[in-house]
C-alpha cells in the first residue's frame, strides 16, 4: 500500500511558476512509475508527467515548461511549472503505478487527494 500526500499548490499570479511535490509512504518507492495529472473545473482528468527511473514524459500542454524529477531517498516526486496560465488552474493530482509509466488515470494504481492551483490572469 502507498498513500501519497501532495503540498505545493495555491493562488499564483499569470507568469509565475510554482513547484509542487507528492510525499509517498510505504516502501520501494523508486519502483514505481511517478505522475502527475490534472482535473480542471468541468473538464476530464488529464495526464500531465511521469518519470519513470531517469526517464520522463510529458503532456504536450506542459512540455518545455515543466520538469518532473523524484528524490527516492524522500520518497517525494516534484513538478516544477513556469509561465503558468489560466488553463493550468486545476486540481493536481499524484498517482503511483507499478511498471512503466501510463497516460490513463485508469491505469495508475494509487492516487493522492490533490492540490489546488488557480492561476490569476
Amino acid at each position: 500500500q502507498v498513500q501519497l500526500v501532495e503540498s505545493g499548490g495555491g493562488l499564483v499570479q499569470a507568469g509565475d511558476s510554482l513547484r509542487l511535490s507528492c510525499e509517498a509512504s510505504g516502501r520501494s518507492f523508486s519502483i514505481y512509475a511517478m505522475h502527475w495529472f490534472r482535473q480542471a473545473p468541468g473538464k476530464e482528468r488529464e495526464f500531465v508527467a511521469a518519470i519513470l527511473w531517469r526517464s520522463t514524459y510529458y503532456a504536450d500542454s506542459v512540455k518545455g515548461r515543466s520538469t518532473i524529477s523524484r528524490d527516492n531517498a524522500k520518497n517525494t516526486v516534484y513538478l516544477q511549472m513556469s509561465s503558468l496560465n489560466s488553463e493550468d488552474t486545476a486540481v493536481y493530482y499524484c498517482a503511483a503505478k507499478v511498471g512503466t509509466y501510463a497516460t490513463r488515470d485508469d491505469a495508475m494504481n494509487y492516487w493522492g487527494k490533490g492540490t489546488l492551483v488557480t492561476v490569476s490572469s
